[in-house]
């Protein structure tokens, strides 16, 4: 076997062994075709939620780390190509050490070459209440210069299956020193 081959195996056996065993329907087709039938009679629901998110660069706790550039990044304005994949944690506020509600998990992306611009891809996975193990998807563009934020909620999973919506987010607090960002959401999802 390759070198390459070898180190996929391993890789996904290490993967398949970390990975907890959890038993439940969510996914389970027989319950998603049970949802899909049930729904032709539901009415669309709105759910808002408040939250904060912490994007840290650097220091203690990283979640969020560069996995790739361009090689003309180091060399634009914008540094164009820069792509940043992140875990950060979702709290109810604006401290770390609030209640965490979940991780926004996704990456996003210099995109602009010649103005600021970030692509923005993100999962919401909450990890406590009555959302539990559910997901928000955000697709979306963010323009630095904006005061406000606002990008399209594109889909979900569990309790937000079919999800669309709206996230609007404003920069709460930033460290010019280290990069990191605490961003304030509020966010609007619409589901079934």
């Amino acid at each position: 076997m390759e070198k390459t081959a070898l180190v996929l195996v391993a890789f996904s056996l290490a993967l398949a062994m970390a990975m907890p065993v959890v038993h439940s329907t969510i996914g389970d087709p027989k319950e998603v075709d049970e949802w899909l039938h049930k729904i032709q009679h539901a009415k669309q629901k709105m759910t808002r939620f408040h939250f904060y998110l912490h994007d840290t660069v650097a220091g203690q706790n990283v979640s969020a780390m560069r996995v790739a550039q361009a090689s003309i990044t180091d060399k634009t304005p914008t540094l164009f190509g820069l792509t940043i994949m992140m875990d950060d944690p979702l709290t109810e506020g604006p401290e770390l050490t609030s209640k965490q509600v979940g991780r926004a998990q996704g990456l996003y992306g210099l995109s602009g070459l010649n103005e600021m611009s970030v692509l923005i891809v993100m999962n919401l996975a909450f990890t406590s209440g009555e959302y539990n193990r559910s997901t928000l998807t955000i697709l979306g563009r963010y323009g630095p210069s904006q005061t406000i934020q606002e990008t399209p909620i594109v889909g979900g999973s569990g309790v937000f299956r079919l999800a669309h919506g709206i996230a609007t987010s404003t920069l709460y607090s930033s460290n010019a020193t280290n990069g990191n960002v605490v961003i304030e959401f509020n966010v609007v999802a619409i589901h079934y």
